[in-house]
């Protein structure tokens, strides 16, 4: 199981994040996560999803319906792809976009990205990072992420930001 402790700008609130992913198949796994908002103890998401990688493509696809603590279901459709920009793999172009849909379908919110990822690998010993500038392109919003090993910071330029560490 993966954890980690997240805090965001806008809530001001430590949530504690687990992520479980289980095989289905060769390309196929079930991926399940929650979220505890310290500030109420109790959860604030609970997710399970479905993706499909196509290693060949450099792509993946998922179907998942969420909980939110409103405890309005939604369902959510997402997709990337990758395009390597060096021969390593080490920079490239993501491709994403994401659908979230009320339960009868009715779309609630769409966002699609395009980033440029940078990894760097032992840029000092034990120590990987790797930098991504995007952006949203239905928000109209550059954002910027750069991740040391537990460690990950986001920001957009609408003054949004959270960080992560990995446990």
């Amino acid at each position: 199981m993966e954890t980690s402790l997240r805090l965001g700008g806008d809530s001001k609130t430590l949530r504690i994040h687990a992520k479980e992913k289980l095989q289905l198949g060769p390309k196929t796994l079930l991926q399940a996560h929650g979220e505890i908002d310290t500030s109420i103890g109790a959860p604030s998401c609970l997710a399970l999803i479905v993706r499909q990688f196509f290693p060949a493509l450099l792509a993946n696809v998922g179907v998942g319906v969420q909980l939110d603590k409103t405890d309005d279901l939604t369902y959510n459709f997402r997709g990337k792809k990758a395009f390597p920009i060096t021969s390593s793999g080490l920079v490239g172009i993501n491709v994403k976009g994401r659908l979230i849909t009320d339960k009868e379908f009715r779309q609630l919110k769409k966002i699609s990205a395009i980033e440029l990822a940078w990894s760097i690998f032992n840029i000092q010993k034990d120590q990987d990072v790797r930098i991504k500038l995007g952006y949203n392109i239905f928000d109209k919003v550059p954002y910027f992420q750069i991740r040391e090993n537990n460690w990950t910071l986001n920001t957009c330029m609408n003054g949004k930001w959270n960080v992560r560490y990995d446990l």
